[in-house]
């Protein structure tokens, strides 16, 4: 699922078809998967059960919020596909309920009439897409293809949470099943904790159980390196930028390219950097020091402190803009006093 990041699409056309409706029971699974429609709309039900029968998925059509939790609890789909307006429990109300047992089961939302704020509080709700009708039959398959297959990936993934965070306690499970979610997507997450709680490990495993998982990890601790080389050690630097730089160093940004940057201690960051970094983080774009091109990168960021930032933020310590560009999804780590039942595992 992208919960920053999840698709808005507008679709001009409706594709017709000449098949007849097909209902396959979710039971006897095709290969491709199976999927929920959920709309009380008769006619686009069997539309869209046509379209994804003949693309060899399983399918099951329901017309209520109610009887879609019901089939989720008995036939466990890979996908739901819902509408957005329904008679009583709308796709909104749906969507809340199906991730509050179900957090990696992707949801993607149709609608007739939607407003953007309407998108907007399906994507906060973790829509997996939002897309407008009338939608053509390619459009859908093609993202359904694209969520069934990081939704088995999530699936795949999971173990990689239970491998690098051993766990007992009941805080922690809650947690990593919110981690695996944000996993998926790359929006910016930011961990708070104690020292010692695992802040790093947790970062390690949602870019292990990542779309990103093949390109590389880069974590830096942003309060033990003084400023100046700091700066050349996340922008890069030319050869001869300044005293002692023999050689051209790419920098953190551009070794992490393509994977997942893990910024620690941020809230040392001194704060001519932190103007720096927002400036990156807003163009996506790296300037090594020393030269007058830009390089653009795709850095996924996850960023963690022990400090309480707001503090920081209401001290003037931090810059407010940067802090709220880091911080979309917060994670707390407890410490290991709230959770003994992890300590010496």
């Amino acid at each position: 699922m992208s919960i920053n990041h999840a698709t808005l699409r507008n679709q001009l056309r409706l594709s017709k078809s000449s098949r007849g409706p097909r209902d396959i029971n979710m039971q006897q699974r095709a290969h491709a998967g199976a999927i929920l429609i959920v709309d009380d709309d008769q006619d686009m039900l069997r539309l869209v059960s046509t379209w994804l029968s003949g693309a060899g998925y399983a399918t099951q059509g329901v017309s209520s919020g109610t009887e879609a939790l019901t089939r989720i609890a008995i036939a466990r789909p890979d996908i739901v596909i819902t509408d957005l307006f329904m008679e009583g429990m709308d796709g909104l109300a749906l969507v809340s309920k199906i991730h509050a047992d179900n957090p990696l089961l992707p949801v993607i939302m149709l609608s007739g009439q939607a407003q953007i704020s309407d998108a907007i509080k399906a994507t906060h709700l973790g829509t997996a897409a939002f897309l407008t009708k009338p939608i053509t039959k390619e459009v859908l398959l093609q993202e359904i293809a694209v969520h069934m297959t990081a939704a088995r990936g999530a699936r795949v993934n999971k173990s990689v949470f239970d491998e690098k965070i051993i766990h007992r306690s009941p805080k922690i499970t809650e947690l990593i099943e919110q981690a695996e979610l944000l996993a998926l997507s790359d929006i910016s997450v930011f961990i708070s904790g104690e020292t010692g709680t695992g802040k790093e490990a947790l970062a390690r495993a949602m870019h292990a159980a990542s779309p990103r998982h093949e390109q590389t990890f880069v974590g830096i601790n942003c309060g033990a390196i003084p400023e100046q080389l700091l700066e050349s050690e996340l922008f890069g630097h030319e050869k001869g930028a300044f005293t002692g730089a023999s050689a051209r160093h790419e920098g953190l940004f551009l070794a992490a390219n393509g994977g997942t940057l893990f910024l620690d201690e941020i809230g040392d960051m001194p704060h001519g950097l932190q103007v720096k970094l927002l400036r990156v983080l807003q163009d996506l774009e790296v300037r090594p020091v020393g030269s007058t091109k830009s390089i653009s990168v795709d850095v996924r960021i996850i960023s963690a402190t022990h400090h309480d930032l707001d503090a920081l933020v209401k001290n003037g310590d931090f810059r407010e803009d940067l802090y709220y560009r880091l911080n979309v999804v917060p994670i707390y780590l407890p410490s290991l006093a709230a959770r003994r039942e992890d300590i010496g595992r």
